[in-house]
C-alpha cells in the first residue's frame, strides 16, 4: 500500500490531491486547495511550501508527483509558476520524498486516454475513477490526476521490474 501526493502547482492556488495505490487500485485519500494571499512573490512561496509540508505532515506520503511547467503564452506567468513548482519541490524533498515530474498532456493521457483533454473531462474522469460522489474543484482534480498519472507509471515500472525478474530466473509465472 502506497500513498500518493499529487500537486497542481500555481502561484493563486495550489491544489492537492491524495490517493492511495494498492497493486492497480487506486482509492480516495484527499484533495484541497492551497490558497495564495499575499501581495509578494517571497510571501506567496513561503504560504506555498508551508501548505505542502502541511499536506505532507497530515497525509504522510511516500510518493510525490508533480505537474510541470508549459510555456503559455505570457513568459511571466510560466516564470511564477515555475516559482511555485519549486517552492513544492522543496517542501517534498525537505521531508526526504522522491520527486516525479509529468507533463499535463502525459496527466491526461493517463487519466483521460487523451492529451487533448480539458478540465472539465479530467474532473469528470476522476470522479468516476476515484468513485467520488461529486466533481472535485478544478485544481484538486487535476493534483489528484498527477497522482493518479504517477500510480499508472509507478505500477508499470514494478510490472517490467516483475518481468525481468521473471526472465533473470529463467521461468514465467
Amino acid at each position: 500500500m502506497t500513498i500518493i501526493l499529487g500537486i497542481d502547482p500555481g502561484s493563486r492556488i495550489t491544489g492537492y490531491g491524495v490517493i492511495q495505490q494498492q497493486g492497480s487500485k487506486l482509492t480516495y485519500v484527499g484533495s484541497g486547495c492551497i490558497r495564495v494571499n499575499a501581495d509578494t512573490l517571497p510571501e506567496k512561496l513561503h504560504i506555498i511550501f508551508n501548505g505542502v509540508s502541511e499536506v505532507i505532515r497530515q497525509f504522510n506520503p511516500q510518493l510525490f508527483a508533480i505537474e510541470q511547467v508549459f510555456m503559455a503564452r505570457n513568459p511571466d506567468s510560466a516564470l511564477k509558476l515555475g516559482q511555485a513548482r519549486g517552492a513544492a519541490i522543496v517542501a517534498a524533498t525537505t521531508n526526504e520524498l522522491p520527486v516525479a515530474e509529468y507533463s499535463a498532456r502525459q496527466v491526461k493521457q493517463a487519466v483521460v486516454g487523451t492529451g487533448g483533454a480539458d478540465k472539465t473531462q479530467v474532473q469528470l474522469m476522476v470522479k468516476t475513477l476515484l468513485k467520488l460522489p461529486g466533481k472535485p474543484q478544478e485544481d484538486a482534480a487535476d493534483a489528484l490526476a498527477v497522482a493518479m498519472c504517477h500510480a499508472h507509471s509507478h505500477q508499470s515500472l514494478l510490472n517490467m521490474a516483475g518481468q525481468v525478474k521473471k526472465v533473470v530466473r529463467g521461468r514465467l509465472r
